[in-house]
């Protein structure tokens, strides 16, 4: 499922900004909404489902804890 959408967490990505944050939110809507656009009178609700999506992906990544890389010797 969604494909498109990126690994946003260090060290998979090492710089992550808002508009990341955003079209992965974008991508995951539109997938499991089924629409690439929609209507005027599911815009609201989209865009809502967009932005709720976009602030639970940047709390995620805030809060994990990632191990730093191991040291080359």
């Amino acid at each position: 499922m969604c494909r498109s959408i990126k690994t946003l967490r260090p060290p998979m990505a090492t710089e992550v900004g808002p508009e990341d944050v955003q079209a992965a939110a974008l991508q995951y809507v539109r997938k499991i909404s089924g629409f690439r656009a929609p209507s005027a009178r599911n815009r609201a609700a989209f865009d809502a489902a967009v932005e709720a999506v976009a602030a639970a992906t940047q709390q995620l990544l805030d809060e994990l804890e990632v191990r730093p890389a191991p040291a080359s010797a």
